[in-house]
């Protein structure tokens, strides 16, 4: 992928020209830098330059002369993903599908990693004072979370859920579930770091997955770490002790078939980690379980209200995600500091924050 500039940009997003017009002024975004490692997210292939950023918040410079709700100076969360509502989808009140979708930062469209950003007036999502502009950047990946786990869960309180994943999204699915009233919240990732961080977080146990023995089939790998979760952790298939909820936050293909092996029988399992397209699932758990498997793609109504009101009401503190700051001028090098998930003093990256043009990175 080729990146030409990450400098000032204005990109249009508007459901009509004439009436509706935002433009931000003061940007936080946390960084994501799948498309410049990749060049591409599943199917959404990057064939032409691009500006980066969709996870943002901002000051309101200009609003439109129908635009009632909002004025300048206000300080909002930017909902990336300007839809038809029109199409049999978005009256549905599913328009994360809508096959018109303009999303920022994913090809054709460019990014909010700029000074100012166009927006549709419905999209810009008031912040209450407690709420800082940083807070603001991160509901995006918050609402992936709320949408994951309370929408496509159906996660109520005093429920069990696993999250396979501890990264950013994974650890904001598991405070999702704590603010509904978890009952228990297990985290699995490889890397002992992030189980650990996940543990002091959200997460009220953790499971490490075992080595893979040579000449071992993934398959019956998923099988044996599955077995052994249960055993360790005290999982069963039915009752007080199974688990309602798994969240694959990971997109590794074993995840995948661990979460099928753990959850409950007639249990639900939610897939947010994109990685192989192509994975080989036992198709007989999910059919003599009853498993809803589901997946999830972005966030939906209502999202990003709740995202906003979980933290409005210090349910979710997002502050401890914030790992790293950087000064506009220095996207660069906040890039390459997440890509290679530490920055030069060793310190490991879980998100990244963009300021906005002359904005502080330390006026948070």
């Amino acid at each position: 992928m080729l990146i030409t500039s990450i400098a000032q940009v204005s990109v249009v997003l508007m459901y009509d020209p004439s009436k509706y017009s935002l433009r931000f002024l003061d940007l936080r975004l946390p960084l994501q830098v799948h498309y410049l490692v990749h060049g591409r997210i599943g199917d959404f292939i990057v064939k032409n330059p691009m500006v980066l950023g969709h996870e943002s918040s901002g000051i309101i410079a200009k609003v439109g002369p129908d635009v009632k709700h909002l004025k300048v100076g206000d300080r909002v969360a930017m909902e990336p993903g300007a839809t038809c509502k029109r199409c049999d989808v978005c009256k549905s009140g599913r328009y994360e599908l809508c096959p018109d979708i303009i999303f920022a930062a994913t090809p054709p469209y460019d990014g909010t990693l700029g000074r100012y950003y166009r927006l549709p007036a419905d999209l810009a999502f008031p912040l209450p004072n407690n709420v800082s502009l940083e807070d603001g950047a991160m509901i995006e990946p918050l609402a992936v979370g709320v949408h994951s786990v309370s929408n496509l869960g159906g996660f109520r309180a005093n429920q069990s859920i696993v999250v396979f994943g501890c990264g950013p999204v994974g650890l904001l699915c598991m405070a999702v579930a704590k603010a509904l009233g978890a009952a228990r919240i297990i985290a699995v990732d490889i890397n002992p770091a992030r189980l650990e961080f996940a543990k002091g977080y959200a997460a009220t146990d953790i499971h490490l997955p075992p080595s893979l023995e040579e000449g071992e089939t993934r398959s019956a790998y998923s099988r044996r770490n599955a077995e052994k979760m249960k055993k360790d952790l005290g999982i069963e298939d039915r009752g007080s002790k199974s688990i309602d909820l798994v969240i694959d936050a990971s997109g590794a293909e074993i995840s995948i078939q661990t979460a099928l092996y753990v959850a409950k029988s007639g249990g639900v399992v939610v897939q947010v980690g994109m990685g192989n397209p192509n994975v080989t699932i036992d198709i007989g758990q999910l059919m003599t379980k009853e498993l809803n498997y589901k997946g999830s793609f972005r966030y939906g109504p209502g999202s990003y209200p709740l995202a906003i009101s979980l933290v409005a009401q210090g349910k979710i503190d997002l502050k401890p995600l914030v790992t790293h700051r950087y000064a506009f001028q220095d996207a660069m090098t906040a890039f390459q500091a997440t890509r290679a998930g530490k920055s030069e003093d060793g310190k490991g990256v879980i998100k990244a924050i963009i300021s906005g043009p002359d904005v502080s990175p330390d006026a948070h």
